[in-house]
């Protein structure tokens, strides 16, 4: 591959593991959850299994399971309120006085009045819709600027922009094409935004057009401005909807905490008041039942925890791979 083309999709560029990757952000946070909680309990019946000395003798000689769920009682409660507190103090920046919410405002109506003019139509007020319509543009630019380069007695310059905009039409038409139908709130919205990767078209068109400047019409440097002008609207809009979602994804996440401690809560309380020896006697599939009620209780009980894992992950992953705003590569 040449310094002018690049993968279609940012993990190719970031060269992870597609089921990891998948893991970090692809998959639903609450599946991630799940399949945690799932993980726990199988590790806890196997350690019980391969002890030597049963869960039922452990509990007769010590309080050891009331103790532990004692804990998580406090823990629930006390984890719960601070995380989301912490995820309220992020949002808070939204609250503001009169003058700061008229200047916020001002700010978005100017914007958008911008990409009107570069649109050549009304913006549009869905966020998976003003993104398809920014990389269309770039998308028909790019395809102008090859077509005013066509005739440049400049080979060399056109072969280079030809292939740079090959590379941008097929990395284009990717991204539209996972945009279509995407509900802003999901990630797949987020998603194929990452994918189009406006920063190295930016510093390759940047590049090129500095390059051959002096053998360059007047006509010629005007296609490279336009094109450049479209994709780092692109990028600003890119961002600021990133920032939405990732506010968005703090809303869910205290709301699934809440949930989540709730059922925790009942469950981790439930086996310090209500359960003893007695209270699960037997065996079930040729395991003693108080291990598998032991196992799924923690499971369950640590839930909230789990859920702020599968949600962080996510977050702190795209957090990483958008540190940078412009012609600025990190990976």
């Amino acid at each position: 591959m040449s310094e002018l083309s690049t993968d279609d999709t940012l993990r190719e560029r970031t060269d992870v593991n597609k089921y990891w990757f998948w893991l970090l952000i692809g998959a639903n946070r609450w599946v991630v959850a799940g399949g945690l909680a799932l993980l726990i309990f199988l590790v806890f019946m196997t350690w019980g299994v391969m002890k030597p000395v049963s869960l039922h003798s452990t509990m007769q000689s010590s309080d050891m399971v009331e103790t532990v769920f004692a804990g998580l009682v406090g823990a629930i409660i006390t984890g719960t309120t601070l995380v989301v507190s912490i995820n309220q103090l992020v949002l808070s920046q939204e609250i503001g006085s009169l003058g700061s919410q008229r200047s916020r405002m001002d700010t978005t109506v100017d914007f958008r009045q911008n990409t009107d003019t570069l649109l050549g139509m009304t913006t549009p007020a869905d966020p998976a819709a003003y993104l398809h319509a920014l990389i269309e543009t770039s998308e028909q630019r790019a395809r102008t600027l090859r077509d005013t380069l066509s005739e440049t007695e400049n080979q060399e310059v056109y072969k280079k922009v030809d292939e740079y905009v090959d590379d941008l039409l097929e990395n284009a038409d990717h991204a539209r094409n996972h945009l279509e139908d995407a509900d802003f709130g999901t990630f797949g919205v987020v998603s194929p935004a990452l994918d189009y990767n406006y920063d190295r078209k930016i510093h390759n068109v940047r590049r090129l057009g500095m390059e051959y400047e002096d053998s360059l019409t007047d006509e010629e440097r005007s296609a490279f401005r336009d094109l450049l002008e479209a994709l780092t609207m692109y990028g600003v809009v890119r961002e600021y909807i990133k920032d939405l979602y990732i506010q968005w994804a703090l809303v869910k996440l205290s709301r699934a905490i809440l949930y989540a401690a709730v059922i925790a809560l009942t469950v981790s309380g439930g086996m310090v008041v209500f359960v003893d020896l007695t209270t699960f006697s037997g065996t079930f599939l040729g395991i003693e039942s108080v291990l598998w009620v032991v196992s799924a209780a923690f499971a369950i009980s640590v839930l909230p925890f789990l859920l702020f894992t599968s949600y962080i992950l996510r977050l702190a992953t795209l957090a990483k791979q958008t540190l940078s705003m412009g012609p600025l590569m990190l990976s």
